[in-house]
């Protein structure tokens, strides 16, 4: 029975030996500190920043309404809304491309002043767009978890919606939330197809780690790329066991269940 683990995990560690040898350790190190590595981790954690801030002020408002209010096409609503995490980044990519450009949104918002395309800004929406649907789709499911009887004698004390919101369903929720939140980042930090076709794939403007490895693998910077690899792997690695360590709860050590029980909350 454990024969198919043991492959998939041999097959996980081979390939992270395989990137890690194709560069000496000399040069990977070097690579770290180089300044397009630097550059595109700034910009990386920049552009992940703005996309949580404005997926977590959308998505956490709209799973709450839609934990608790039940209306006619409901379940096709959802399925809209989970779309963008099934579509084809490149196709996600290309919509967002031709929404923001010229002939629809681009125009009006570029007489304010903004340029989403080729733009840093680019990159920002098409991580906020990947971001939203799955702090949605999770914070849905924490909400939901949240007895309501909390929110009835919370309002018989005397608190409004947004007190009963902020001061009760938030935190009830808030193990569940920080997990897909912390999920939400570690997906924007890898996002790929949709920043290329918005913002583009220039160096020093809008270089995303991502981006980083696909220039620099198409013109032979292998320690750079593998250096920037290297970056996005660590950081989904801290980010998942982050989101682990949200999600755990202490063991009962009377039935036996030592250390602790993983809870999955989406």
């Amino acid at each position: 029975m454990a024969i198919p683990l043991i492959f998939f995990s041999l097959i996980v560690a081979g390939v992270l030996i395989a990137l890690m040898s194709q560069v000496s350790p000399a040069e990977l190190w070097a690579s770290l500190f180089h300044s397009e590595t630097l550059y595109a981790l700034r910009f990386s954690l920049t552009t992940a920043c703005g996309a949580m801030v404005a997926a977590v002020a959308v998505g956490v408002v709209s799973a709450y309404f839609m934990a608790r209010v039940h209306f006619p096409g409901k379940g096709l609503l959802e399925t809209l809304l989970d779309l963008p995490l099934v579509m084809p980044p490149l196709v996600t990519g290309v919509g967002l491309l031709f929404l923001f450009g010229r002939d629809l949104l681009g125009g009006p918002l570029s007489a304010l002043g903004i340029d989403i395309v080729l733009s840093p800004w680019g990159a920002v929406v098409a991580q906020a767009f990947i971001a939203t649907p799955i702090v949605i789709r999770s914070s849905q499911a924490a909400f939901a978890s949240v007895d309501k009887g909390y929110e009835e004698a919370a309002t018989t004390l005397g608190l409004g919606p947004l007190e009963v919101f902020y001061r009760v369903n938030v935190p009830l929720a808030s193990r569940s939330l920080l997990s897909g939140i912390i999920l939400a980042w570690a997906r924007t930090m890898g996002e790929f197809g949709g920043t290329l076709m918005v913002a583009g794939a220039t160096r020093f403007r809008t270089e995303t780690l991502p981006i980083a490895v696909y220039l620099n693998i198409s013109s032979g910077e292998l320690g750079i790329a593998v250096s920037c690899a290297m970056v996005l792997l660590i950081a989904a690695f801290l980010l998942l066991l982050a989101t682990r360590l949200t999600r755990a709860e202490p063991g009962d050590s009377k039935t036996g269940k030592g250390g602790f029980n993983w809870r999955l909350s989406v």
